[in-house]
Order: C-alpha cells, then sequence, then structure tokens
C-alpha cells in the first residue's frame, strides 16, 4: 500500500528565487507540485522524504528560469486489488459506509459489510445487524478487502474504492475481537 520511490524529474526554479537556497527551493516547489498527484503506476505522492541529486541548472533561451534535474526519495499510496486493508470509518450513509485508508477513501457498500441484514440508524448515523445486533458506526477501525478500483490521475478526488467486508476475519475490528473469544471459550 505504501512505498518508498526514487524519482528523477526536472524543476523549475523562477528567478526571483534565484537568490535563495536552491536545494530548499527545490525541496518547497517539489512538495509543491507533487504532493497529492495521483500516478497510476505509483500511486499517490502522500510526501517528499529527501532531495537526493540535485544536478546543474540549465537556462532555456526566452525563459528566465533555471532548471535542475533532480532525483528524490517519495512516499506513495497505491491501493492494490485484493489487499487487505484497514481503515477508520468517517461516514456512515443509507448505502453503506465510507472508510478513510489514508489519503483515499474506501467505500463499503450495505451488501459488502456483512451476511446479516443491515438497518441504517440516521439518528445515531450507524448500520445495526438485524440479527447479530452488531453496529458498524462513524469512528470504527475496520479490516476489508479491495474488490474494485478506479484511480483518476487528473482528478484524483473521483478515484473510486470498492471494499468487502463479507470474508472470515475480515470485519470490524470490535466484531474480530468477539469472534476470537468465542473461538477462544469454544462457542
Amino acid at each position: 500500500m505504501y512505498a518508498r520511490i526514487k524519482v528523477r524529474d526536472t524543476v523549475r526554479v523562477p528567478p526571483n528565487r534565484l537568490g535563495e537556497d536552491i536545494s530548499q527551493i527545490i525541496d518547497e516547489l517539489l512538495w509543491e507540485n507533487f504532493e497529492g498527484m495521483l500516478d497510476k503506476e505509483y500511486g499517490m505522492i502522500v510526501g517528499i522524504e529527501s532531495v537526493d541529486e540535485i544536478g546543474e541548472g540549465k537556462i532555456i533561451e526566452g525563459d528566465g528560469g533555471v532548471y535542475f534535474d533532480v532525483v528524490f526519495t517519495a512516499i506513495t499510496f497505491k491501493p492494490l486489488m485484493q489487499e487487505v486493508v484497514e481503515g477508520v470509518v468517517n461516514e456512515i450513509v443509507e448505502f453503506g459506509a465510507f472508510v478513510s485508508l489514508g489519503p483515499l477513501d474506501g467505500l463499503l457498500h450495505m451488501s459488502q459489510i456483512t451476511d446479516d441484514y443491515l438497518n441504517f440508524d440516521e439518528k445515531n448515523k450507524r448500520l445495526v445487524g438485524r440479527e447479530t445486533k452488531r453496529t458498524l458506526e462513524e469512528g470504527d477501525l475496520v479490516r476489508a478487502r479491495i474488490v474494485a478500483l478506479s484511480l483518476k490521475e487528473k482528478e484524483p478526488e473521483k478515484s473510486k474504492i470498492g471494499l468487502t467486508m463479507r470474508q472470515p476475519w475480515l470485519g470490524a475490528l470490535k466484531w474480530i475481537e468477539e469472534d476470537k473469544k468465542k473461538l477462544e471459550s469454544g462457542e
């Protein structure tokens, strides 16, 4: 899910910043240009860990800026199909729950939460199992598997991640703990 990658790119330093410390400017420009950027190959760039190399600056005729070839280390978030992930329920809606997986959210549709029929308790913003009486509420920690993935490079906020918890040892962590205790006690 998270990875550390090396990236080689060119950074343009504007003419009004050329009197400043170049390494500090390049670090700032990398954060501005790359943080939150989504690439299908690397995933979403969460942050710049370090600037490893700064090459000689190049001047292009007609442009007052200076172009530097740089190598930097970035931290990325790339969800993968069938990957088991943990996250926090950040919103309950009548058709399911949204789960924060870090920089992106995933959707747990009602049909993918449990085998039990779920009722939406609008007043308390929670989902309640008809037979098991298990609840899923905002703030609950969950373990799920990614079953659908559509990453949008140009509009990362429109990316979609579909999740399921309808398998053994997936679900709200409080449910998993209950199941473990039942197994240990022999129920």
